[in-house]
């Protein structure tokens, strides 16, 4: 892991891709109401320098500005711990990440599992597939029971369409068919849930077709009463 972090970082800066780009600009970006500590005692400090020595502002005043400046690193250290605490807990998780391309204004998601987290300054960053995403760009966290479900609904139906029409069914069909059985017996309820009836009847179907083929062949009985 130290290789990977190390390969996303050059001359202190964090190497990143388009979508990595679109969390950083954005975490760096100054507007409204994004005045840091730093700026804050040099506004504190020019106040001072510049101030009329005729009418120089009171200590009181000054006293309730510096409280004011402690009050704010508190709380952005606060916010800094938070933040890291959140973006370690996403480790080994799956999300999605909402995130605005710098080129187009679109909106633009980004789904997969979380490898590790980068820190930067008072931001942390999680990688997924070797992009890094701001922390605040985690949109949905996904419930790794529902993952799984999906994707072997997924792959259940995918196996299912490389499978050719019933009129076309041969026997050399018939071991990805039982697999395909195999698998869905082996679901639970919930995962089950995931194949539509349409998909199941298709199944069926080529089971069927699969027995009358092995009828014709004499390779299977007609069962007794039929």
């Amino acid at each position: 892991m130290a290789d990977n972090i190390s390969a996303l970082v050059k001359d202190g800066e964090l190497q990143k891709s388009t979508a990595s780009s679109m969390s950083l600009s954005k975490d760096k970006a100054a507007g409204p109401g994004s005045l840091d500590k730093d700026a804050f005692l040099q506004l504190l400090v020019a106040q001072m320098k510049y101030q009329d020595p005729m009418e120089p502002t009171d200590n009181t005043e000054y006293i309730s500005q510096l409280a004011t400046f402690s009050e704010l690193e508190e709380m952005q250290n606060l916010s800094s711990t938070m933040s890291f605490q959140r973006a370690g807990s996403f480790i080994g998780q799956e999300v999605i990440c909402k995130v605005t391309n710098a080129q187009t204004g679109n909106t633009e998601y980004a789904q997969g599992i979380v490898d590790y987290v980068v820190y930067e300054g008072n931001k942390a960053y999680l990688s997924i597939d070797e992009s890094l995403y701001s922390v605040d760009d985690v949109y949905q966290v996904i419930d790794p029971e529902y993952s799984k479900a999906y994707n072997l609904g997924k792959k259940f139906v995918s196996a299912l369409g490389t499978l050719p029409s019933l009129n076309d069914l041969t026997l050399s069909y018939d071991e990805a068919i039982s697999t395909l059985r195999q698998t869905y017996n082996e679901m639970d309820s919930y995962q089950r849930s995931f194949i539509s009836e349409d998909a199941l009847s298709l199944l069926v179907s080529y089971e069927n077709k699969i027995k009358e083929l092995k009828l014709a062949a004499g390779e299977e009985e007609i069962p007794a009463g039929e």
